[in-house]
C-alpha cells in the first residue's frame, strides 16, 4: 500500500539573485574589525568579571547546586572505590614511567587537588594514564639510560640514579603543564579536533603494544633493561627472547594467575553491572592477597622475586624543575600535552553528554596545566585520566569531583600511613595488573576490518598511526598519524566526487543522475556540482571535471571556430555573391569581425569575436567544428564553503571560455560569504555579470529554458515547473 505523503504547492516568480535582492530587502550587517574584537575581548564589567570567575573556578557553579542528601553518599562510596583502583594503577603505571611505585601514589594525589577546583568535568578520575606514563618513561630512559652514563645535565650532580629519573619525570611533567596552560590561556582548545577518533584509537593501540612489551620483563622476572627510540620495541623483544631461559617461574605463575582472575572478575563486573551496586575491586583484592602471600613465604629471598621494596612514608618537599631537562625534552613534551588532554577531554565529553552538562575545552587545558605543574613540583609524573578508572567513578555513584577528592585522600592515607604494607608486593603483580587493564585498548584491533569495509582512507590512517607508533616510537608515530590524517583531508578536498545533476520529474529536486532511474536532464542544460571548497590545490581538478562533464573543451572549440571563420572569410573574398547568399540564409558573419582578422595568429589571440553562425548547422565542405550540444551551464555551489584568490582567477577564466562560445553560465546556491567574496574581489565585469547568480538550481534551469526555447518548447518546459 502506497504511503500517503503531504503535498505542498509554491507559486512564486523565477528569481535571480538580483531580482530576489530587489524584492526582499537585505539586512546590512557590520563585520567587526580585528581592533574591535581586541577591544571587546579586553573590556570588562561586573557581569563579565562574574562570568570569568565562574569559568576559571567551575567548582563555584556546581557547589552552589550540590544536593548533599542525595549526592554525598554516592560520592563517598564512589571515591573509596575509585581510590582503591587509583592506588593500584598508580603503583603499576609508575613502572611505565621508570620510577619507583611510590611516585604513582603521588600522581594519584596532587593533580587531583587542583583539578577539583579548576576542572569542568564532574566524573573523570584524574591521575596516571598508561600511555602518558610510557611517553614520560621514554624520555627518562633517554636522559638516564640503564646501561650507560646519564646525560650531561648540571642538575644531576650529587643525585643518585633514582633521583635523576624523578627529576627528569617531574621536569617533563612541569613542561607539559606549561604547554597545556599556555594553550588554555590562548584559547586553542580546538586543537583536539585534529586528533580524530581513528587516530587516537590507532595511537593508543600502539601504546598498549609498547606497554605490554615493557611489562614482559616484570612478568617474566627478567633483569632486561628498558630501551627507547626507533625500533626499540624490536630490540626489547630480542633481549627478552635472548634471556627467556632465565625466567623466574614464581613471577610467571603469579602473573598468569593474577591476569586470569582479574580478567574473569572484570568480565563478571561488566555482565552484572546493573545488579552490582559497586564493581568488585578485584585489583585491590589480588594486590592484598599477593602482598600477604609474598610476605608469608618470603618470596624475595626464597624465589629471588623482585618486590616493591622500601616505601618512605610521607611526601617529599617541593622541588624546582630543571631548565636543562626542559631544553632536552621540549619537543617530546608537546605531544604528551596534546595526548594527555585529548584522552581526558574525549572521556569527559562522553560523561558530560550522558549527564547533561557542558565542559569547556580551554578550561580543561588550564585545569590540567595547573594540575601537572602543581603535581610536578611534588615529584609526581604526568596526569590525565584512565577510562577504566573513570568508569568505576561514574558507575559506582559519583556525581561530582568530591568523589575524586575522596579517592585522592585514599592515596594520601596509603602514602602517609599504610605504604609499608606494600613493600613485599612483587613487581610482577604490578606488571600483570598493567597488562590486564589494557584489554580495552588491545581490543581496538577489531576496528581494522570495520574501517576497511566502511572507509579505506580512515583504515589507512589507523594502520599507519598504529604501525608507525609501534616501530618509530610514540612521539614520531603521533606525528606520522597527524600527517596521514591531514593527507586524507587534502585528498578528500583536492579530489572531491563531482557530479552531474538531473531533475526528478514533477519536482524541483535535482540529484546525481547516476543515483536514480527515473530522471531527466533539461535539454541543452548541464548542471555541475562540486561538493567541496574550491581553492588553489583543486581548481585544476575542478576545471578538468567540468570539461569532462560537458564533453568538450571551450578553448579548443573557440580556436576551431576562429579557424573556420578564416576559411569562410577567404571563401567570401573569392565569391561575394555566394557570401551574400549565405547571409540571406541566416549564416552571417559580422563584417566588423571580418575586417578585424588578417591571419591565423590574430584569430587565435582574439577573445572578442562576434559570431552569428549556427555552429551546429550544416557547414560548408572542408570546415569542421566540434558541436556544442548545450546552451547553458549551471554550477551548483551549494556545497562550496569558500573560494580563495587562485580559485577565483581560475573560475573566472573558465567562465570566460564558455561565454565566448555562447554558452551561458550560471552560479547557483552560493553562500553569503562567497557572494561577498565575489563582489569584493572584483569578480564581475562587463562579460561576467551579477545576473548569472541564482538562488536555486530550479530557478536557473527555468530561466535558461525560457531564454533559449521557442514558444512550443516553452510549453514543454513547463513540465519542469512545480
Amino acid at each position: 500500500m502506497a504511503t500517503l505523503r503531504k503535498h505542498y504547492v509554491v507559486n512564486r516568480p523565477v528569481y535571480s539573485e538580483n531580482s530576489f535582492t530587489e524584492e526582499h530587502e537585505k539586512i546590512s550587517r557590520e563585520h567587526k574589525t580585528i581592533l574591535r574584537h581586541v577591544k571587546d575581548y579586553l573590556s570588562c564589567d561586573s557581569k563579565r568579571a562574574k562570568r570569568a570567575g565562574l569559568t576559571l573556578l567551575p567548582i563555584i557553579g556546581w557547589m552552589r547546586t550540590y544536593k548533599v542528601k542525595e549526592w554525598l553518599l554516592g560520592d563517598l562510596v564512589s571515591g573509596i572505590s575509585t581510590g582503591l583502583v587509583a592506588i593500584m594503577q598508580g603503583l603499576a603505571f609508575s613502572l611505565l614511567a621508570e620510577l619507583p611505585p611510590i611516585y604513582g601514589l603521588y600522581t594519584a594525589f596532587f593533580p587531583m587537588l587542583t583539578y577539583f577546583f579548576f576542572g569542568t568535568s564532574r566524573h573523570i578520575s584524574v591521575g596516571a594514564f598508561p600511555v602518558l606514563s610510557l611517553m614520560i618513561g621514554a624520555v627518562v630512559l633517554r636522559l638516564v639510560p640503564m646501561d650507560g652514563s646519564p646525560s650531561k645535565i648540571q642538575a644531576f650532580a650529587d643525585l643518585n640514579v633514582t633521583q635523576q629519573k624523578v627529576l627528569v619525570a617531574s621536569s617533563v611533567t612541569f613542561l607539559m603543564g606549561i604547554y597545556q596552560l599556555a594553550m588554555g590561556l590562548l584559547q586553542v582548545g580546538f586543537v583536539v579536533v585534529y586528533l580524530s577518533d581513528t587516530l587516537v584509537s590507532g595511537f593508543t593501540t600502539a601504546a598498549a603494544v609498547h606497554i605490554v612489551v615493557s611489562q614482559l620483563k616484570f612478568v617474566l622476572g627478567l633483569n632486561t633493561g628498558s630501551l627507547s627510540g626507533i625500533l626499540s620495541i624490536i630490540y626489547t623483544l630480542e633481549k627478552i627472547f635472548n634471556d627467556i631461559t632465565q625466567t623466574n617461574i614464581c613471577d610467571l605463575v603469579m602473573s598468569i594467575v593474577i591476569m586470569v582472575v582479574v580478567f574473569i572478575v572484570k568480565e563478571l563486573n561488566d555482565w552484572y553491572k546493573a545488579k552490582l551496586p559497586v564493581p568488585v575491586p578485584i585489583e585491590t583484592v589480588m594486590t592484598v592477597i599477593a602482598c600477604g602471600v609474598s610476605y608469608g613465604f618470603n618470596f624475595e629471598k626464597t624465589y629471588n622475586v623482585t618486590v616493591v621494596g622500601e616505601i618512605i612514608s610521607g611526601y617529599e618537599p617541593p622541588t624546582a624543575p630543571s631548565i636543562e631537562v626542559f631544553q632536552e625534552s621540549a619537543v617530546e613534551s608537546f605531544p604528551m600535552a596534546i595526548v594527555g588532554f585529548a584522552v581526558a577531554f574525549s572521556v569527559a565529553k562522553i560523561y558530560a553528554i550522558k549527564h547533561a552538562y557542558t565542559i569547556d575545552g580551554n578550561q580543561e587545558l588550564i585545569a590540567f596545566g595547573i594540575s601537572n605543574m602543581f603535581g610536578a613540583s611534588f615529584s609526581s609524573f604526568g596526569a590525565s585520566t584512565s577510562p577504566s578508572r573513570t568508569a568505576v567513578q561514574e558507575s559506582s555513584g559519583g556525581r561530582t569531583q568530591i568523589a575524586g577528592l575522596v579517592s585522592a585522600m585514599m592515596a594520601m592515607i596509603v602514602t602517609v600511613a599504610l605504604g609499608f604494607l606494600l613493600e613485599p608486593l612483587p613487581r610482577s603483580v604490578l606488571g600483570a595488573l598493567v597488562i590486564v587493564n589494557l584489554k580495552g585498548m588491545l581490543m581496538q584491533f577489531r576496528e581494522i576490518p570495520y574501517l576497511w569495509r566502511r572507509d579505506k582512507l580512515e583504515c589507512a590512517v589507523w594502520v599507519g598511526t598504529c604501525g608507525s607508533a609501534i616501530l618509530l616510537g610514540l612521539d614520531l608515530g603521533l606525528a606520522v598519524g597527524l600527517g596521514a590524517e591531514l593527507l586524507t583531508v587534502i585528498l578528500r578536498t583536492q579530489f572531491p566526487r563531482c557530479s552531474i545533476l538531473a531533475n526528478i520529474p514533477g519536482t524541483d529536486i535535482y540529484r546525481d543522475r547516476k543515483d536514480y532511474i527515473d530522471m531527466s536532464e533539461p535539454q541543452g542544460v548541464k548542471i555541475f556540482r562540486i561538493p567541496s571548497p574550491i581553492f588553489f590545490a583543486n581548481i585544476d581538478f575542478f576545471r578538468d571535471k567540468l570539461l569532462e562533464a560537458v564533453g568538450f573543451n571551450p578553448l579548443k572549440v573557440f580556436k576551431k571556430r576562429n579557424k573556420a571563420l578564416l576559411k569562410l572569410k577567404n571563401s567570401k573574398q573569392q565569391s561575394e555573391s555566394e557570401s551574400d547568399s549565405q547571409n540571406g540564409s541566416g549564416n552571417q558573419i559580422s563584417s566588423t569581425s571580418h575586417d578585424k582578422y588578417t591571419n591565423m595568429e590574430e584569430l587565435d589571440r582574439s577573445k572578442d569575436v562576434k559570431v552569428q553562425i549556427d555552429w551546429n548547422a550544416e557547414l560548408p565542405d572542408g570546415i569542421s567544428v566540434p558541436r556544442v550540444n548545450i546552451h547553458s551551464l549551471i554550477l551548483d555551489f551549494s556545497a562550496v564553503s569558500f573560494l580563495d584568490i587562485s580559485a577565483l582567477k581560475g573560475l573566472k577564466m573558465a567562465l570566460r571560455e564558455f561565454i565566448q562560445i555562447d554558452v551561458d553560465v550560471y552560479i547557483v546556491s552560493c553562500d553569503v560569504g562567497i557572494l561577498e567574496k565575489l563582489h569584493s574581489c572584483m569578480f564581475f565585469d562587463d562579460k561576467i555579470q551579477t545576473s548569472i547568480l541564482f538562488p536555486t538550481v530550479h530557478d536557473a534551469v527555468l530561466h535558461a529554458l525560457e531564454k533559449h526555447m521557442d514558444s512550443k518548447e516553452k510549453e514543454q518546459a513547463l513540465t519542469y515547473k512545480c
